[in-house]
């Protein structure tokens, strides 16, 4: 059989609607052996099988996956090894306290470095380095299972824009924000 019927076969028994957003290191794992990964990885992709979501992270398309939640769970693979939570324009816009509201563009906090990674037609995901360790933050945060990532409270996205020096400041409802402050 060839290798990227065996790779289809594999994706299939391993992705389900919760579970279809994976990095090379994921299909690394799920197809131990494979010499050329990055051979495979681009002929999967030229065959419809995988779509590539940005460098190093894959969308194995399953009926019924809300792709609205594509970018999150991007980001999630991207930076699995560091603490990482939404926050900034992207938790006050869906608070309804600025009035813009990004479009596929989203937000986060993180351990690692600042970069904006461009995810070509599904947007683009910026991380902003945070020195603040997950105990100083812990209160603050809470889990969203839909987007599988952390959650920053209004206050604390409000301070993370301040902290940050983020544009935009000036587009703070005040009104709406002292429902959450």
């Amino acid at each position: 059989m060839q290798p990227v019927k065996q790779f289809a076969q594999v994706l299939a028994s391993l992705a389900d609607r919760e579970h279809c957003v994976f990095s090379s290191s994921d299909l690394a794992a799920a197809v131990p052996g494979c010499g050329q990964l990055a051979v495979l990885l681009s002929r999967a992709t030229k065959a419809g099988l995988l779509k590539r979501v940005c460098r190093g992270v894959y969308w194995y398309p399953v009926p019924d996956y809300p792709r609205e939640h594509l970018l999150y769970h991007a980001a999630a693979r991207l930076r699995a090894g560091e603490f990482n939570y939404l926050s900034l324009e992207t938790v006050l816009s869906e608070a309804g306290v600025i009035s813009q509201v990004p479009i596929d563009w989203i937000a986060l906090m993180s351990s690692g470095r600042s970069h904006v990674v461009n995810c070509r037609d599904y947007g683009r995901i910026e991380f902003v380095h945070s020195a603040q360790r997950p105990n100083e933050v812990a209160d603050a945060l809470s889990w969203d299972r839909e987007k599988r990532l952390w959650r920053a409270s209004v206050k604390q996205a409000l301070r993370d824009m301040r902290v940050t020096r983020r544009p935009g400041q000036d587009l703070i409802d005040e009104e709406v924000l002292g429902e959450f402050v």
